[in-house]
Formats: C-alpha cells, structure tokens, sequence
C-alpha cells in the first residue's frame, strides 16, 4: 500500500516528534474526516506499506532523524512557491526551504524528492514575468537536486474563495504562456514539468500532463514495481494520484496560506492545534468514548515479477 502524510497537513513542517513516535511504536490512528467515530489503524511496517509519500513546505524539522526512516521507501514532494508572507504567513523563507530541499535530496536521491510549484496565480505583483524570474531562479537552485516539478493553477474552492478573494482564475492564454516557459527553464536544468488535474493543453510544449503521484512516479521511486488494486470511482476528475490512505487532519497545518483548501479557518487550526499530543496514536486529541477502531486493510503492492524490457 502506499501510505500518505500530506494531503490534508503538513505532517514533517509541524508533527515531526509525533511522527517519529509512530514509526518506533510501529502503528497510526486516524481519525474519518466523514465521521469521526471510526477510526482506522495502520500498521507503520516496511512489510505491507511500499512506500511513505510526504507533501510539505518545510522538511527540516525531519532531516535530522532521517535515518530512522531507512527501513521505508520514500517519496518527497517539497513545495517551494515565489509568494510573501502576505500569501503564505507562516512558510519559511525560500532560501531556507530550498536549502533543507537540497540536503534531503542529498539524503535521499534526487529521484525521491519532487519538486512542487504550486498553485500558480496571477496579481498585478505576481504576474507572468515575476513567475519566470522566480522559477528561473529556483530551478537553478535545485538543479541536481530533482528530476521533476509539479505544477498547477489555482483552484477556487469555496475555501479559497472565503479566505482569498482577490484569486482569480488563471485564463488559458497565461496557462500556455506559463507551461512553454516553465518547461523551456526546466530542460536547461535538468526538470520534467509535469501537471496534474489540468488535462492536457500544455502537452504539446513538452509537459508531462499525466498526473504527479502516479504509479510509475511512485515505482521510479522506490525501485519496485507495483501491482495496484483496480480504484474505481476517481478522487477527482482526470486525477491518477494513489491518494487511498492519508494519516493526516484537516484543519491542523500552520503555514496560513490564504489559498489553502485543507484548512477552513485559522480558528480551527489553532484548536486544533492545542489538542495535538506528540505521544498519542492519533494526530488530534485521543480516543473517546464511543470511538470505533478497526484494523485497515493492508496489502504490499509490491510485483516481485522479474520484468524484462
């Protein structure tokens, strides 16, 4: 199975001892978004979990004990964006982010740690040239240290209306203006530009257009061939991600990213937050009365096939 941290928080940023914690007790609990009496358990063990995927915009707090993480196959997606504390308050500056960016990868293999330029917008400040130059720079940054950047446009959930109001949608003459030049940037320095969600009008400029968290992302990865179980139903339109099973909470990240969809308000995050226990099994709170736990179902997706080519 492959087992996700960073689709609802930002688990490495802000609940790296707690995640530790976990991985030396050898299980998880986490709590239904839907309903949140029933309450999953997972086993946190190399045997059945093919590979850990992290999302995160920090991923210092988590370098210095790594090592612990050797038994596991790992996949790192980093964001590092252009904008100010106005857009992202609590994000650490760029320069330091992409400096942790660079020793992960050092850690890791640049085939393990995806970079992630994401969501684009454009303001009067944040325009097309500004994106260039930002990007240009960043790219030279991490030449070497990734062989992939996800993109993607801003979209307007209702979240993100409410809390950024000024977000407009990114209109298809900029998207193509943004891919072409993106993608130009990247061959020079040694990065597939790669989309997800946003079908396939940058194809034709040299974007991959098949998605980010793919099986064959995933695979190139970690080394291994998966044989993964039919999904059915999408997750979202045109979406090939391996998103099934994701440890972590909504309303809980503290970046304060006024574009954020996970978070409803910074309100919630901050309760929350005060009910976080580094020693609990799960990520807010603890168990209550009345809370059902139950075992996940939980398979290697590993193909121990010998494939030839």
């Amino acid at each position: 199975m492959i087992l996700n941290t960073g689709n609802r928080t930002d688990i490495p940023a802000f609940f790296s001892t707690w995640f530790y914690q976990r991985i030396r007790e050898g299980y998880v609990l986490v709590r239904n978004p839907y309903n949140p009496e029933q309450i999953l358990r997972y086993r946190l063990d190399p045997e059945v979990v093919d590979c850990l995927c992290f999302c995160t915009k920090n991923p210092e707090p988590m370098l210095s004990r790594l090592k612990e993480l050797d038994p596991f196959r790992q996949l790192w997606y980093v964001t590092i964006t252009p904008y100010g504390e106005e857009i992202e308050p609590y994000v650490p500056k760029k320069q330091k982010v992409i400096a942790s960016f660079q020793e992960l990868s050092g850690k890791v293999g640049a085939e393990r740690v995806i970079w992630r330029y994401d969501p684009i917008f454009l303001t009067d400040v944040y325009d097309l040239a500004y994106h260039f130059h930002a990007f240009e720079t960043m790219a030279k940054a991490l030449n070497g240290c990734t062989k992939r950047c996800v993109i993607s446009f801003i979209d307007l959930y209702e979240k993100t209306r409410r809390n950024f109001p000024k977000a407009k949608r990114v209109e298809r003459k900029d998207r193509i203006a943004i891919g072409k030049e993106f993608v130009k940037i990247g061959k020079k320095n040694g990065i597939q530009i790669m989309t997800c969600c946003e079908g396939t009008e940058l194809e034709p400029y040299g974007a991959d257009c098949g998605g980010c968290m793919r099986q064959d992302v995933i695979e190139q990865a970690i080394g291994e061939y998966l044989e993964v179980p039919s999904r059915g139903k999408m997750i979202r339109e045109g979406c090939r991600c391996l998103l099934g099973a994701d440890i972590g909470a909504y309303n809980t990240c503290g970046h304060g990213c006024i574009y954020c969809y996970a978070n409803y308000d910074q309100e919630s995050v901050s309760w929350n937050r005060k009910l976080h226990d580094p020693s609990s099994p799960l990520l807010i709170g603890r168990l209550n009365p009345g809370d059902t736990v139950q075992e996940a179902k939980q398979e290697t997706y590993i193909d121990p096939q010998l494939r030839l080519f």
